[in-house]
Order: C-alpha cells, then structure tokens, then sequence
C-alpha cells in the first residue's frame, strides 16, 4: 500500500513540475516588477492576484512577497493553480527563529555554513524544487530579513552529509565559483566501506566518465575522462568494515563512491555503484572538513564537522 502511495505521490509531482512555467532573471528587480514585464499581456490586478494565490515560486520557494528582491539567474516559477504544502515566505518581516532546523558550523556576514543531513539535496534539481538545503538556508535568513539572500557556491551529493558552504553576496558567489579549484584547499572525508582493504593508504588516480544511465565510471584512459584523485587512509577496521579518510585532489561527481566500488569495497549504503550493505539505512559518506582562501581578503577559512556517531558505532568489534 505504502508503494502505491509514493508511486502517486511521485506522479503527481511530476506532473506539477511538468506543469510549471519557468523563467529566468537577467537582471537585478523586484518579484513583481519582473512578472508584470514577463506576462506582459496581465493586468497589474491579475499578476498581484497570482503572486497573492500562492501560484509563485523562487529558486523552488514559495513567495507571495511583491517587493521580493530578484538577481540575475534566478529562477521564477509560475503555476496555473495553488502551491500547496509549501511554506510561505511572509509578505512581512518576521523574527528570527532561533530553533531552525539548520544545523548551523558557522555564520558571518559573508559565510552561512551548514552541517547537511543525509538525504536533503543541496540546491533544487530537474525533479525536485522543494526541500532543498538552499531553501532552508535562505528561509533562515530571511527570517531574518526580508531582503537577505544567500547564494550556492558548491554541492554534496544528496545522500552524502556534512560541510556545506553557501555565500551571502553576489559578488563572493561570482568569485568562488570561478576560482574554485583553485582556492579550494582541503576537501575531506569520511567513509565506511565493506571489508578490510589490503593497502592501508593509496592514492588512486581514475579518469571518469559519464554513462548513459547518468553514472559515473572509470574509462582508464585521460584522453576520454576526467582526472579524478582520491587519496585514503583506513583509519579503524574489524572483520566486516573499515573507516577510511579521504582527502580529495579533484572535486569530479562521485568520485569516492566510485573508487572504492572498483577496488570492490563499495560504501555503505550505496546502491548505485554497488550492493553495499545499508546498516543504518543512509550512505555511510560524509564531508567532514572544508578548507578554502578568501578570494577577496586572502585569508584562509576552515569550516568542519564531526564524524557521524553511527560510523564508529559500526566498527564496534564484530
């Protein structure tokens, strides 16, 4: 019964997202600005009417805020009827809400850095414009204020946890996003894999691809793929898994789940490059430390997170 449910559930979303209009914003304005210039055949009336209906979303939030400040490449989503079970952002100032549910590492007037749970996408995907850490993340902080916004720098995987970064100005948006690998200086994590690994630490050079089915594969050739350098260290083992750390050179889409599949030591929990073991239900991959340079200041920032409890629990002696 559950099945059928989520099957109807995923149908129906389907066929909203089908149904959405989308558009993208070229330049700096106001929510209602924008719409009166891009169904230019409304009336004032009946565009502040479909904002007011809750027929309106922005970057997947949504807003029925007339004055709701727009930048260049935002998205504006327009439906032919009401968004239900979805949380307004209110047409006025509203407190802080300091129980968020964001799991705040640090907060400045540049940075907003969070600790993302497993199972949460970072930023809205073709199947998906809800429920994101993007959202969560500008919803805390236009509870704030209104007119606060916070920009996507970088992402994990949705089933992958911890540091992520997001950025509160266009400006350091534009920067990083251009320089990133280069200003980018430490990308660790944490895995739990299968079994015990015969080498205690390599460094493992792949060139990657992708296939038909949107996986990721090793074509053993750099005129074909992608350099992709993982280097690991087996930290704790027993009989069943080990916890490894690694420390990545490259930042290539799944790269570390593709690597220890190949050497047949997939990770926890992932269905997608193996038939890993799930004992705690969730990919055992986490993004423990992130270190970057100011691309303005020069300075260097470190932003980390524990090790999920449940992955020690799972070296436990067996």
């Amino acid at each position: 019964m559950k099945d059928n449910l989520d099957y109807k559930e995923k149908k129906r979303q389907a066929q909203f997202i089908k149904e959405l209009k989308t558009y993208q914003v070229n330049d700096e304005i106001n929510l209602l600005d924008f719409l009166l210039k891009t169904l230019n055949k409304e009336s004032r009336n009946n565009v502040k009417k479909i904002l007011s209906s809750k027929c309106v979303l922005v970057n997947g939030l949504l807003v029925t805020q007339f004055d709701y400040p727009l930048v260049k490449k935002d998205l504006v989503y327009i439906s032919k009827r009401p968004i239900l079970n979805q949380e307004v952002v209110k047409t006025k100032e509203t407190k802080h809400k300091e129980n968020s549910k964001l799991d705040i590492i640090y907060e400045d007037d540049e940075f907003l850095v969070i600790n993302k749970p497993a199972g949460l996408l970072s930023i809205e995907s073709d199947n998906e414009k809800s429920k994101t850490a993007y959202q969560e993340a500008l919803k805390y902080l236009m509870a704030k204020d209104k007119h606060n916004r916070c920009f996507q720098v970088h992402r994990l995987d949705k089933l992958t946890s911890g540091v992520l970064i997001f950025v509160k100005t266009l400006e350091l948006k534009n920067l990083l996003i251009k320089n990133w690998n280069t200003l980018v200086k430490i990308r660790e994590y944490y895995a739990v894999i299968e079994g015990k690994l015969d080498k205690k630490q390599d460094r493992i050079i792949k060139y990657l691809k992708k296939d038909q089915n949107n996986l990721m594969y090793d074509t053993h050739n750099e005129k074909l793929g992608e350099k992709a350098i993982t280097n690991y260290e087996v930290i704790k083992e027993n009989k069943k898994y080990s916890l490894v750390k690694c420390l990545i050179e490259t930042g290539k889409k799944n790269q570390i789940r593709v690597t220890f599949s190949d050497l047949k030591h997939p990770i926890l929990g992932d269905d997608k490059y193996g038939e890993a073991d799930n004992p705690i239900n969730r990919l055992c991959l986490h993004a423990s430390k992130l270190k970057i340079k100011h691309p303005i200041k020069g300075t260097y920032l470190t932003f980390s997170t524990k090790i999920p409890h449940e992955f020690y629990k799972l070296l436990e002696a067996k």
